[in-house]
């Protein structure tokens, strides 16, 4: 994620990046080196490449900030963040936390950047040592002319009328309109005889188009899309008990976007078990699985096993859920939660955030605290300052800006960051500016919305669910319990299976 936004817009050429794990030291992450590999890899070559980048894990111990933890102290410590920067800027934010407040993870992610500059001038060195000169591509632009013609037909004023709605289906009828419209207009005089080549020139022309068209309206004009205000969340809903069979479900919508979460309680034998590269972790009893069905977006298209994204989303919302699951000894069960997409106009991975909460509340799972979770996107302008920052995005926010900053947490604290970005870095005040303007929704979404859907995890577990119960027997009874050699014990094992 970090190198992905520091390549040429209109680089077209594959450009495949390996990273192969020969060896593990459990005290340094091999993530962190990959990812620096891949920095200075991407850096001697001839490939442009706007880098260096660099990347550091930051733990937190008695409020003391760690970089690079070893075994030992990413067991004590209360966050889990990786930060990649540049020299100037924060490329990349991941994040697994305890509860930790704004400030202390604002503070920890600038303390990850400073060392970062510093990683970012020894790459240099090496490119100074190492690098090769930079090799020239076929740079590929939009026809001008093309451009301009589609533009004086259209205007301005249309284009803003075509994608001011909030709907995103009506939106899609009437870019296809235009589209119809221009390639009957035009073809004639840019077309060549090539029906096929001209439909793609004007496919990228108009989506080149739209993309300026909503850039402009929120930059300049404070207008988004939809018509909301700048820090307004879309209409919110929550529901229990959705699927009367199962341990306990949730539906969780935020506009357009709608996330069914199911969750299963099964015994501890059920864990998952792990043969990974951390040797931390070698079973799993917390499982958070997410699908993203073609239907969800109209598409018609065969599922499938799940892709780079759906296991990435599904590992979000199983970090941000993990601080607060009871540990084994409160609760000895298993728990698998999957979430469904029924339908999606952005921000799915938040959404079945809250949607697994209050799966689990409504399952009877006694979670330390709620939690809840909203995305913040973001406009550039020319300069640095000039920026416009948008809580809960949509679809067409995300395609076109510059920034989905996702947040989760609970009323005390954060629980897990995950940012993907499309421009060379963020500034601290976007940082910042962000993390405040998530903790104000997901504020309100847990006090408006979530917990007035169910206030606190039920007492008792669904009848379906499998129930585990614990009897103590004073020490000098045992024998009357075991019988002689176990005899007794040995009967009742018997007759139980």
């Amino acid at each position: 994620r970090p190198i992905r936004p520091l390549f040429p817009k209109d680089y077209r050429n594959d450009v495949s990046i390996n990273a192969m794990v020969l060896c593990v030291e459990q005290d340094n992450q091999p993530e962190i080196c990959a990812m620096l590999g891949s920095s200075i890899a991407l850096s001697i070559s001839d490939i442009p490449f706007y880098g260096p980048t660099a990347s550091v894990s930051v733990g937190m111990i008695d409020g003391e900030y760690i970089i690079n933890p070893t075994v030992e102290q990413r067991e004590k410590s209360q966050m889990a963040l990786t930060v990649s920067s540049t020299k100037d800027k924060v490329m990349m934010i991941e994040a697994g936390a305890n509860e930790v407040t704004d400030e202390e993870m604002y503070n920890a992610i600038m303390f990850g950047h400073q060392q970062n500059v510093e990683i970012c001038k020894f790459i240099d060195k090496i490119v100074e040592e190492n690098g090769k000169p930079k090799h020239s591509y076929e740079e590929h632009v939009v026809d001008h002319d093309l451009y301009e013609a589609i533009k004086a037909h259209i205007t301005d004023a249309r284009m803003e009328e075509t994608v001011f709605t909030d709907l995103k289906q009506v939106r899609d009828e009437r870019i296809s309109e235009i589209t119809a419209e221009i390639f009957d207009l035009l073809f004639e005089k840019f077309g060549n005889d090539d029906e096929e080549q001209f439909q793609a020139d004007i496919d990228e022309a108009i989506y080149k188009y739209e993309k300026e068209t909503v850039r402009r309206m929120i930059l300049r004009n404070h207008k988004r899309p939809d018509g909301r205000q700048l820090d307004e969340i879309r209409p919110l809903s929550a529901e229990v008990d959705i699927l009367p069979r199962t341990h306990g479900s949730a539906l969780f919508k935020r506009g357009q976007t709608q996330v069914l979460t199911v969750t299963t309680i099964g015994s501890i034998a059920e864990a998952q078990k792990i043969d990974g590269l951390d040797a931390n972790e070698t079973t799993k009893r917390y499982m958070h699985h997410y699908n993203f069905p073609g239907f969800s977006v109209g598409e018609a298209k065969p599922s499938r096993s799940p892709g780079r994204r759906e296991i990435g989303h599904g590992a979000l919302a199983e970090r941000a859920l993990r601080p607060v699951i009871p540990s084994e000894e409160e609760f000895p069960y298993s728990l698998r939660l999957v979430s469904e997409v029924l339908s999606s106009n952005g921000s799915t991975s938040q959404a079945s955030v809250c949607g697994s909460t209050l799966s689990l509340m409504a399952a009877g799972v006694p979670i330390k605290r709620p939690v809840a979770g909203i995305s913040c996107g973001l406009v550039t302008g020319d300069t640095d300052d000039d920026f416009i920052l948008l809580t809960d995005i949509q679809g067409l926010e995300d395609f076109f800006g510059d920034m989905d900053f996702k947040v989760a947490g609970t009323e005390k604290g954060i629980t897990a960051i995950q940012m993907d970005m499309k421009i060379q870095g963020l500034t601290p005040e976007i940082i910042k500016g962000a993390i405040e303007n998530t903790h104000k929704a997901r504020t309100y979404i847990l006090d408006e919305v979530m917990l007035k859907a169910i206030a606190e995890p039920r007492k008792q577990l669904s009848e379906y669910a499998p129930k585990i119960e614990f009897v103590q027997i004073n020490p000098d009874k045992m024998a009357e319990v075991i019988g002689s050699k176990g005899k007794l014990l040995t009967e009742f094992l018997k007759n139980l299976v």
